[in-house]
């Protein structure tokens, strides 16, 4: 059993997966954060289950884009469970785990990253990079786009009129612990000290401290 978390914005969510099978999936809402209730919620779908934690071979988590503290709280988590039960680990891009809970052929998932901004990439149906990860104007996006056919997913944001947009389900734990599947039948899962965030540009606080 694989056990997913995403914790990267108030919308968040759990996931059990056998495989790519998902036994079981839970929205987890919290405005105020999930560094109270994730643990809490956890315990409460394995319980429902039948499971403990040592029955779970292994962990996974959105690693962002997100926000920055949203972000930590789904990594930490899995990265203690992981490291007191001698699991791994996989952290899944948001942008990736989108492209896998949309459609088309090619897939252009867009995040709102504020500033004027959006996170943005664009995928192959087999989840390939076309155009790597990016933060910036979606104007700029769009030209980067250029004139490929491609289906942009959101769970909710509304990036411009005009736009084929297919609208994911927000419990985006679903999709990661799906591409977490694969990769951990490819062996290619981390321990839990080489996990890290997916944050693509430095956090408000960061670009509020001068150079140096």
């Amino acid at each position: 059993m694989i056990l997913a978390l995403d914790t990267t914005s108030e919308y968040g969510s759990i996931a059990l997966a056998e495989g790519e099978v998902v036994v079981e999936a839970e929205e987890v809402r919290s405005a105020e954060g999930f560094g109270h209730v994730i643990f809490q919620r956890v315990q409460a779908l394995l319980a429902r289950r039948g499971l403990a934690l040592a029955d779970i071979a292994g962990y996974a988590a959105a690693s962002g884009p997100g926000s920055f503290t949203g972000v930590r709280i789904g990594l930490t988590a899995v990265k203690g469970l992981a490291e007191a039960h001698g699991k791994r680990v996989v952290p899944v891009s948001n942008l990736l785990a989108l492209a896998r809970a949309g459609s088309g052929d090619l897939r252009a998932p867009l995040i709102d990253a504020r500033r004027g901004e959006i996170y943005g990439a664009v995928y192959t149906a087999q989840l390939d990079p076309v155009i790597p990860e990016v933060a910036a104007p979606l104007a700029r996006f769009l030209e980067l786009v250029g004139d490929r056919a491609v289906t942009y997913i959101t769970t909710g944001f509304e990036p411009a009129p005009g736009l084929l947009v297919v609208k994911a389900p927000r419990a985006l734990a679903v999709p990661v612990a799906q591409i977490a599947a694969r990769v951990f039948a490819e062996g290619e899962a981390l321990l839990p000290e080489q996990v890290e965030a997916n944050y693509i540009r430095r956090s408000d606080a960061e670009l509020a401290v001068p150079p140096s």
